[in-house]
């Protein structure tokens, strides 16, 4: 499949492994596929800039989704002391166990995994090139695949975003259909 591959939907393929690492994320998932195609620079970046949604914002966004602060009153009130955790977690395993594997013990060199959710959408992004009678696969076709599915962490993004993924994925593919006539 990636010999269909263009030089941008590559890009955006190692790209997003750069997104996820930057963002200490221990896998390569959706979303780190659309920060690598908002980071890109070519016309679907464009496209998605037009939105509001830039790498930047999209970043931003990211760092506050989903993650929920461990309460420390709350796991006390249960009989759970995070500090005596740490401690004991630390005094077992060294100083920062518990800190992410991205945040330095894995290094930097190591491969990052798709989740299967990323990886389903670059198998769409294929299918999508096919329903659109495309030979290859570009990064328009990789954004259509994000954005395939509402579980998919890359549309949830956008959504909640305030921007109508139906009216971002009708643009993504004008763009593609234009390009290609």
């Amino acid at each position: 499949m990636f010999e269909r591959f263009t030089d941008g939907a590559r890009a955006a393929v190692t790209g997003a492994q750069v997104q996820a690492r930057a963002l200490g994320a221990p896998f390569i998932g959706t979303e780190h596929l659309l920060l690598a195609i908002a980071d890109g620079g070519d016309a679907m970046a464009s496209l998605l800039a037009g939105h509001g949604l830039t790498a930047e914002s999209l970043r931003a966004r990211l760092a506050g989704m989903g993650r929920t602060p461990l309460d420390a009153d709350a796991l006390k009130s249960i009989g759970i002391d995070l500090d005596a955790v740490r401690a004991a977690t630390e005094a077992s395993f060294g100083e920062g166990a518990l800190d992410s594997p991205a945040e330095g013990r894995r290094g930097d060199k190591g491969h990052l995994r798709f989740t299967p959710r990323a990886k389903k959408s670059l198998e769409l992004s294929l299918r999508h090139a096919i329903r659109l009678k495309q030979r290859r696969i570009g990064s328009g076709h990789i954004l259509l695949g994000v954005l395939h599915d509402k579980e998919f962490t890359a549309a949830r993004l956008v959504g909640e975003a305030g921007v109508d993924v139906g009216e971002l994925r009708a643009g993504v593919e004008r763009a593609l259909t234009a390009r290609a006539a």
